[in-house]
């Protein structure tokens, strides 16, 4: 799990680390002048950077194993983030560029992958049948979410062994429940996976009135 703590970096602190830096720099006896002028530049570029992103917060990440991680350019907030993309039925590609997996959930496969062969062979049907419905399970995503400004709310594991974020999805515009909703129409299958079980009981109740009525995808079933 990650922890933050941050505050707010001043224009006049940057300017006195620059001042710093540069004195040194000029104190220092280096003989090769080629290589000041390289930390030089590479100074003016730091500070430029700290100027762009003076108004953002600074977050110090501790990843539990004793390290410690400052992550660099814009820190974007989680409560009140857009969607950029949505790349299948569960996994949405956000504006920070990472990859939100939808804790609890399942959604047919649309791309080549071994998953799709494994779901092939377990599920008895054919992988093109299978990327249909995950299409069609995408469109379901897409029309809902992308674009779209969400909340992320995180449960124990934050992310899975791909880096993706693991998180419940709500709408900002209506508070709709993502993950939910996708299940309560018809269009994912349930995937529960320990710790992240917190809204493991709404899931298994959605899915199961999804699948009485026939909804969505379950309304193809024979």
């Amino acid at each position: 799990m990650f922890s933050a703590f941050g505050g707010s970096i001043s224009y006049a602190l940057t300017y006195y680390i620059l001042k710093s830096l540069i004195y040194l720099l000029k104190k220092s006896k280096m003989k090769n002048m080629k290589k000041a002028n390289k930390i030089f530049y590479l100074v003016v570029l730091l500070f430029l950077a700290v100027l762009v992103y003076a108004d953002e917060p600074v977050r110090i990440y501790n990843r539990g194993d004793g390290t410690f991680t400052v992550p660099i350019g814009k820190i974007y907030n989680y409560t009140d983030i857009m969607v950029k993309r949505v790349v299948d039925g569960d996994t949405l590609l956000l504006e920070s560029g990472e990859r939100v997996r939808l804790i609890g959930i399942d959604t047919p496969e649309i791309h080549e992958s071994d998953k799709l062969y494994r779901d092939s062979q377990k599920t008895k049907v054919v992988t093109s049948a299978i990327k249909k419905l995950g299409k069609r399970a995408y469109e379901f995503t897409k029309k809902l979410a992308e674009g779209k400004r969400v909340s992320l709310e995180f449960d124990l594991e934050k992310h899975d062994r791909y880096k993706r974020l693991l998180a419940y999805v709500f709408l900002k515009e209506d508070g709709t429940f993502l993950n939910a909703e996708i299940v309560k129409q018809g269009y994912a299958s349930l995937l529960t996976i320990p710790p992240n079980v917190k809204y493991q009981d709404v899931f298994l109740k959605l899915y199961q009135e999804a699948r009485a009525n026939k909804r969505g995808l379950w309304g193809e079933e024979k």
